[in-house]
């Protein structure tokens, strides 16, 4: 992904910036699924249900956080690896599927940035998320270029 095709930036809820850059790095707030700052899914993942049912809340929100990266590049620039992922899902006891969520944000990020998409990842059950979302992505993404 370079700077010359970034997508909108996600709507900030609070007293925060989408992503901040140092270091060659760029680090993102947690992004949970929203468009044009409404949160389209909603909490809380139940232990019966199937992972599928979350892929599009999961991929709008790991989206929003390649977007929130992508609005810190400069011309020339691109993401050039994501060495971290973390992704947080709000469950109810009992699910156990937490790694299975994790992987379609994974899988969003290899599509779009091939294998360097890949890193290490933390995938975290809470007990609630802001808005009741059911899920929040945050990532760390490595810059390459100019």
């Amino acid at each position: 992904m370079s700077g010359q095709d970034r997508p909108a930036l996600p709507v900030a809820q609070g007293l925060y910036r989408p992503a901040t850059r140092a270091w060659g790095l760029i680090f993102t707030a947690g992004m949970t699924p929203r468009q044009d700052g409404v949160l389209l899914f909603t909490g809380p993942v139940l232990a019966a249900d199937p992972p599928d049912r979350w892929r599009a809340a999961v991929e709008l929100a790991t989206a929003n956080a390649l977007a929130a990266a992508a609005s810190q590049l400069a011309e020339g620039e691109r993401i050039a690896a994501v060495p971290s992922l973390t992704v947080f899902i709000a469950a109810e006891a009992g699910f156990a599927a937490h790694s299975r969520l994790a992987d379609f944000a994974s899988a969003l990020l290899r599509d779009r940035l091939g294998e360097a998409g890949i890193g290490s990842r933390a995938a975290v059950g809470v007990a609630t998320l802001p808005g009741n979302a059911p899920v929040e992505i945050q990532l760390v993404a490595a810059v390459a270029g100019a």
